[in-house]
């Protein structure tokens, strides 16, 4: 099947990809070995064409996957968990602190959105006459989110966690949002040692708030991310400046600046460079609105783990010029505070979730907004295929949200040095710090062309094996 070999003698560890696989998001690998099942990040497909996959069983029976090791807490890998505890899983889920405290907050919210989009759905089917592809019910429920908090296992970075049958997982800092994770995967059996080495999502060095992301280390293979496998990112240093014309350009037209913007370390990130230009007197001092109860409630979470700020933004926070309390700032928790919004006369700045606008609060932000000429829609972050915000940032004149066509005649920016991924020559650069060349490379977590582009550019520069697995694939690793 696939990519699926037998090696023989020596160790034997089956890898098999259920995410995540020439696809961005859908986040999912299993691995057995020593007789023991565990699952790598277990995330949500959010790209249109495929979140049928998300109604679809389990590869495995989730009563018989014994962890979950998270790398973090985006959707896109922890967002299937409460299907899986529903399904039976049991076990422990390790990851940091702070992810654990950020993905009970992200379940929730995405339970309650499936539960308001069933809901919503189930009214208009039968407006219409029609059905669904899929039952008019939320894919999981906020009593599903609430029972993956228990099962929480806290791990600190750098210290190895015991599985058992001789198998451990460390976990060191992946510089790509709070708390973010790369996972080495060490089995021992009859003296022989593997280590397989997953990225989770790799960040950049040099960015607000996190530290650089720590190096490779050691392993036998690796499986490693690919989202801008075959770009290189615009210097990060021109963001307050792109930025800083954005906004004054909006103002002088009189329209709002809408930013759909992920809830974990996007809209965070935001925030600090909004405070830098209006310290800097860059833009005028306008009201902005963080229109997102999940981004105003991760943001007490970085309040209360100042130990992974980075030097600088550590000084600031002890001096007392946090970016998240700023002259201006309103944090709109209710809906009606939110609703409250559209009265406001003169431009505002408007940060709301979901980041790819499939769902949440910006999809009413854009519904008023979009088909003004004089209002600006902003893009700081990577929009998937098949996702609305792919569809406008791509251009497209109409788009359809909430149901009815909308007409695309507002300003649409995007400023890409944002990006908390790594992009082809930093991913190349992370890799480097391999203390040895690796026997094998699966290059996944990109769109087909972005990983099948980083593996023929990762073959070419370092000579090592590399091949970028399809969906349901197997491979059993000596």
């Amino acid at each position: 099947m696939g990519l699926f070999s037998r090696l023989r003698g020596g160790m034997r560890i089956k890898l098999r990809f259920f995410g995540a696989a020439r696809s961005v998001t859908g986040s999912r690998f299993c691995v057995e070995v020593n007789g023991l099942r565990v699952l790598i990040d277990c995330g949500l497909y959010q790209e249109r064409e495929l979140r049928d996959r998300n109604w679809e069983k389990f590869p495995v029976s989730p009563g018989d996957i014994d962890a979950v090791l998270l790398t973090h807490a985006h959707l896109d890998h922890c967002g299937l968990l409460p299907k899986l505890v529903k399904e039976g899983f049991r076990g422990r889920i390790h990851c940091t602190a702070a992810t654990a405290e950020i993905a009970r907050i992200i379940l929730l919210d995405s339970a309650h959105i499936q539960e308001e989009d069933a809901e919503h759905k189930r009214k208009r089917h039968e407006r219409e006459g029609r059905k669904g592809a899929h039952p008019d019910v939320p894919l999981y429920t906020t009593a599903d989110a609430d029972a993956v908090t228990p099962l929480f296992s806290p791990v600190d970075y750098g210290e190895p966690v015991d599985l058992g049958a001789g198998v451990t997982a460390k976990f060191c800092d992946a510089g790509h949002v709070f708390g973010s994770s790369t996972i080495t995967l060490t089995a021992q059996t009859d003296g022989q040692t593997r280590r397989i080495l997953f990225s989770g999502d790799v960040g950049r060095k040099d960015k607000p708030i996190l530290d650089d992301p720590d190096a490779a280390g050691e392993a036998d293979y690796v499986l490693v991310e690919s989202t801008y496998g075959d770009r290189v990112h615009e210097p990060t240093e021109n963001v307050e400046g792109q930025l800083a014309e954005i906004i004054n350009t909006a103002v002088e037209a009189g329209g709002n600046i809408v930013i759909p913007s992920f809830a974990l370390e996007r809209s965070q990130e935001l925030l600090y460079h909004l405070n830098e230009l209006l310290i800097a007197d860059r833009i005028p001092h306008l009201v902005t609105f963080l229109d997102s109860p999940m981004a105003i409630r991760i943001t007490k979470v970085f309040d209360e783990h100042p130990e992974l700020f980075d030097e600088e933004m550590a000084r600031r926070m002890k001096a007392e010029m946090s970016p998240f309390d700023f002259p201006g700032l309103k944090m709109t928790m209710s809906t009606a505070e939110s609703k409250a919004i559209n009265r406001i006369k003169g431009s505002a700045v408007i940060i709301a979730g979901s980041g790819m606008c499939t769902g949440g609060r910006i999809k009413h932000h854009l519904v008023q907004n979009i088909s003004r000429p004089e209002c600006t829609v902003l893009f700081v972050g990577y929009q998937a295929e098949g996702t609305l915000g792919r569809h406008i940032v791509a251009g497209s004149r109409e788009v359809r949200i909430h149901g009815e066509k909308r007409q695309v005649l507002a300003r649409v920016e995007q400023v890409h040095g944002f990006s908390a991924h790594a992009d082809r020559d930093e991913l190349v650069s992370w890799l480097s710090g391999l203390k040895s060349p690796p026997r094998q490379v699966f290059v996944v977590h990109g769109e087909e062309a972005a990983a099948l582009a980083f593996r023929d550019y990762l073959t070419d520069k370092t000579g090592w094996p590399a091949s970028a697995p399809n969906y349901l694939d197997e491979v059993t690793l000596d």
